[in-house]
């Protein structure tokens, strides 16, 4: 008879392996619904253009984001976790490509650019997702990463962009995490955060 950690182990199993596929459902959903122009939620958002919440962007900034994604990479490394660190150095870059693909497909613009879903914010879900996965996925992590991850939409969803492509970029993000954690077979059931099956 499995224990009650063996069963929940086996269902968060399988909730990762099935999130990609509903979250990437869900993006294309998204996309399709608010169309090319901006929604209610949006312009709520937007009001708030020129305040100090402009200064959240901060989150998204590529040297912030590289800076913790290098860091996480060392760690990974000198902690012998090899595939977590290929997964870490591949995973932001398929984001990226994936969403300037997107982008393309739904060819929503906010002023000349192309914006659902947000590359920035799609960048860092991945970074600080992989770095949820760093740490075993323990629960400080992930709410750590989740509110990182709000002020990163705040940011973007009152400048560049509207709310909405952030909700998308969180989305396909996510779906890259999963898919990165199915690829290097990480998961939460080792002690001491032993996510890669390595025994280190």
């Amino acid at each position: 008879m499995e224990s009650p950690v063996d069963v929940t182990a086996a269902a968060v199993r399988r909730g990762l392996m099935w999130w990609p596929v509903f979250a990437v459902a869900a993006m294309f959903a998204l996309g399709w619904a608010v169309g090319r122009r901006s929604t209610p939620l949006d312009d709520w958002f937007h009001q708030f253009r020129r305040t100090p919440a402009r200064e959240l962007l901060f989150f998204t900034d590529p040297w912030v984001l590289t800076v913790l994604l290098l860091f996480g990479i060392a760690v990974a490394l000198f902690s012998g976790r090899r595939r977590l660190a290929v997964a870490m150095v591949v995973s932001p870059l398929a984001g990226i490509a994936l969403a300037q693909l997107f982008k393309r497909l739904f060819g929503r613009l906010s002023g000349p650019a192309l914006a659902y879903p947000s590359g920035h914010t799609v960048t860092a879900v991945i970074v600080v997702g992989m770095l949820v996965l760093l740490a075993g996925a323990v629960w400080w992590a992930v709410l750590a990463a989740a509110g990182f991850v709000v002020l990163a939409m705040i940011g973007q969803g009152v400048t560049y962009h509207y709310f909405t492509d952030t909700v998308g970029a969180v989305l396909l993000g996510s779906a890259v995490v999963g898919v990165a954690a199915i690829a290097a077979k990480l998961d939460t059931r080792q002690p001491r955060c032993d996510a890669d099956h390595t025994g280190r």
